[in-house]
């Protein structure tokens, strides 16, 4: 997991698995990252990632919903087919704002 500045967004990059044991890091990260009282847009490049169970869906419901509420946004860049198709399952598409890459949600 990595994070950076991307202009007026941070970009939080992940690899591997998203599942029980890496949830908890995850969550730490996104609120660390929306903490601070402003609104945040922030970007998860999901291109590494390999799988996500329902553990790490719901990690991410909860920082959508936490940025939502403090005025900022989250959305997912780039997920592999097999995380794509879990958000199709799911329905969760239709919650997250999925972009195909990074570039196409930071404009650089």
């Amino acid at each position: 997991m990595t994070s950076r500045s991307q202009g007026d967004h941070v970009v939080l990059a992940l690899a591997g698995e998203i599942d029980l044991y890496t949830a908890p890091k995850l969550q730490s990260e996104l609120t660390s990252a929306l903490a601070g009282g402003k609104s945040a847009h922030l970007v998860v490049d999901m291109s590494a990632v390999e799988f996500c169970d329902s553990t790490g869906m719901n990690v991410l419901l909860a920082a959508n919903r936490l940025a939502t509420e403090r005025g900022g946004d989250l959305a997912l860049a780039a997920p592999r087919a097999s995380v794509r198709k879990i958000l199709e399952v799911t329905g969760l598409e239709s919650v997250f704002t999925i972009h195909d890459d990074v570039p196409a949600v930071t404009g650089q």
